[in-house]
């Protein structure tokens, strides 16, 4: 039986370093801030109880049966118990470890081959562009319905085209969200462009490998990852509108731990992180009314990057930011959890909807495609930040042009 005193640095079954599962010491103060804790009450779908459980396969010889792996996989990921966690505990890292183990042993069942077949496929950006846009027309024959069960709003049919305008920064455009939200990328160009700076669209570089490692298929992962690293040009910021994509960027040199990776992630920001930094340099807005919105912060923003507060910087000249009082809780997106999970992701999205209800206001921001996906699916109204930015930009363009004619 192993102990925590145990000979070696690591578990023998999961391979979970030792200091780490030690690190935690069961306070709890993350259990307020666990979305899957906060709507089933249960200790078992709670960071801590998680954690008890990996300890007791790597340590005490506990086997990996189906409610282990049920736990494992209801995890939505948020990290939201990273940033309560007084003992500094890297629960993102050991859940990744332990999926990651559960996804090598084939006689789990856990991750069966459609969803590996789902998670390569998105290397290819014609066939998501193609499954979206099946998506797109299932629902507008009428089976919307049956659709929005998994969590899916209406998709659109068309897609509008991305150009370069420089080469200051590169704009990275993804799997999904280049598939089924192009239209922030055409916005995210064009304020860019506002600020002076050249932006280079890099055609069919694919995904970043972010759900494949929520998913515990690292190989995957690191083979996506890897791809896109090769595609990205050198030397200039490398820019993301998508929390999710963001996050799994910055990390990529301790995915790969190769110098070019590491290179690579040195250069990411969030779309909002750069033009924090250059806000000096968007036209400043006209006077007049301005959109009220609620900011939605996605858990990759604000728990993993730590970047959230730029949305904020850079909303400011162009609408009134209201806050939520839900101190940043999940909405329940998480990858494809909501896909995978539509029950527990619908129970979660309940709270951020009443707190949304709460902030009365009409509209909410959003700077990740599932958030956004998964509250448009419920009826709210949601845009990107740059959305916002760019219309306003585009309303006061009208007006000039207007009054000069």
């Amino acid at each position: 039986m192993n102990d925590v005193g145990g000979v070696g640095s690591v578990g023998d079954v999961l391979g979970l370093p030792r200091a780490d599962l030690a690190a935690c010491v069961q306070c709890g103060l993350c259990l307020p801030h666990c979305p899957t804790y906060r709507v089933t009450g249960q200790e078992g779908r709670s960071p801590r109880g998680r954690l008890e459980a990996m300890r007791d396969v790597d340590w005490r010889g506990a086997p990996i049966d189906a409610s282990f792996v049920a736990a494992m996989d209801s995890c939505v990921g948020c990290l939201g118990c990273e940033t309560a966690c007084p003992s500094a505990v890297p629960f993102g890292r050991l859940m990744e470890g332990t999926r990651a183990a559960l996804a090598a042993d084939r006689s789990l069942g856990y991750q069966p081959r459609w969803r590996r077949m789902g998670m390569r496929a998105l290397a290819h950006p014609g066939l998501v562009r193609a499954g979206a846009l099946a998506v797109a027309v299932v629902q507008r024959l009428g089976l919307g319905p049956t659709l929005r069960r998994r969590n899916l709003p209406r998709l659109p049919v068309g897609r509008p085209v991305l150009r370069s305008t420089g080469d200051d920064v590169v704009l990275v455009t993804g799997c999904v969200m280049d598939a089924v939200q192009r239209d922030v990328h055409t916005a995210a160009i064009r304020v860019l462009t506002a600020t002076g700076a050249g932006v280079a669209v890099v055609p069919s570089a694919g995904c970043c490998g972010a759900l494949a490692m929520h998913a515990g298929l690292q190989d995957l992962a690191a083979a996506q990852a890897a791809r896109m690293v090769r595609r990205l040009p050198p030397g200039v910021p490398v820019l993301v509108d998508s929390a999710g994509c963001g996050a799994a960027l910055k990390d990529v040199g301790h995915l790969l731990g190769t110098p070019a990776a590491t290179d690579v992630a040195a250069r990411v920001r969030d779309v909002s992180e750069y033009l924090a930094e250059h806000v000096d340099r968007l036209p400043f807005p006209a006077p007049g009314p301005v959109p009220v919105v609620a900011v939605q912060d996605p858990c990759h923003l604000r728990h993993a990057q730590r970047a959230h507060l730029p949305v904020r910087t850079v909303l400011a000249p162009y609408a009134t930011v209201v806050e939520l009082d839900d101190d940043g809780l999940c909405c329940g997106a998480g990858g494809a959890f909501a896909a995978l999970h539509p029950r527990e992701a619908a129970a979660i999205r309940e709270r951020k909807l009443a707190a949304i209800q709460r902030s009365g206001a009409p509209e909410v921001v959003s700077a990740n495609p599932g958030c956004a996906l998964h509250l448009e699916a419920a009826g709210i109204r949601v845009r990107h930040p740059v959305q916002v930015i760019d219309d306003r930009i585009a309303a006061d363009a009208a007006r000039d042009t207007r009054r000069g004619s």
